[in-house]
């Protein structure tokens, strides 16, 4: 039997529609100044060249080849690190019996609260001192914070205690049981966890501005910062960056969005 379409499900629909078309709006507009040469961002029909000249000169011209695998390098270092930490600190804080380790918790949770910015000078000298500025090091171990250990340790409460205290009586060692039972099951918090580092990493402008001195190891945030001057601006020039920075991210969520989705909904309702 089929149920009938009532006013309130066709009105949802519309608004839901409505709402869908004016969030592709900005990214169809950014697109389409992307192909044309402009110095306002007010462009009519007969301002479309489709020529792809914009993003040849972004490529060849101004290194967004080189930023490109600069972000993908330091995406793929973020994710990894972050995750491994997290876990690996999540596990220690719930599952084993250190002392005072609920007084280290609080005060580690604590550092969240401190903007960014505000421990960029420190930062930067911790990692002037260790001579690692201008290198992907630089770019990833700054990206490890409280967050994911915290969002990890809300997974780990769920993972059984006497599970582990039989794979133990069984022989099973500390690191076998922490890949081979507690990952596995905490495997939601870890996509959940690579899809926050992941966006924030991707985005992240200040840090690599300040860090990187060479051209060579700017990311793409940092390289879409060149696209600009203080005399003019060629809007299609920045356009053509801004569209090859979104591709990556959005090519990636058409094959992942499952996850993406999946991910997103388990961190709100665990977090």
């Amino acid at each position: 039997m089929k149920k009938r379409l009532t006013f309130g499900k066709a009105a949802g629909v519309v608004l839901v529609t409505l709402f869908a078309i004016l969030c592709v709006l900005p990214l169809l507009y950014m697109v389409a100044v992307s192909f044309t040469d402009s110095e306002s961002l007010y462009i009519g029909l007969k301002d479309l060249r489709f020529d792809f000249s914009n993003f040849e000169y972004a490529i060849t011209k101004r290194n967004f080849g080189l930023a490109l695998k600069n972000s993908v390098i330091t995406v793929i270092g973020s994710c990894l690190l972050v995750d491994i930490v997290s876990a690996m600190a999540a596990y220690g804080f719930e599952k084993k019996p250190v002392p005072g380790k609920e007084t280290l918790f609080q005060g580690y949770l604590a550092t969240m609260m401190i903007p960014g910015q505000v421990i960029l000078i420190p930062m930067f000298m911790m990692i002037n001192k260790a001579h690692l500025t201008n290198t992907f090091a630089a770019l990833i171990l700054p990206m490890v914070g409280a967050f994911g250990i915290f969002l990890m340790r809300q997974f780990m409460v769920a993972v059984s205690n006497d599970l582990l205290e039989a794979a133990e009586i069984d022989g099973c060692g500390e690191l076998r049981r922490f890949v081979t039972i507690v990952l596995p099951l905490v495997q939601p918090a870890l996509i959940t966890l690579t899809i926050f580092t992941f966006n924030a990493t991707w985005n992240n402008f200040l840090w690599p501005l300040i860090i990187n001195t060479r051209s060579e190891m700017a990311t793409l945030p940092v390289t879409m910062s060149t696209l600009s001057s203080n005399s003019t601006t060629n809007y299609g020039m920045v356009m053509a960056g801004a569209t090859l920075t979104f591709l990556f991210p959005f090519v990636l969520y058409i094959f992942l969005q499952k996850q993406f989705v999946e991910g997103i909904a388990l961190g709100g309702v665990k977090g």
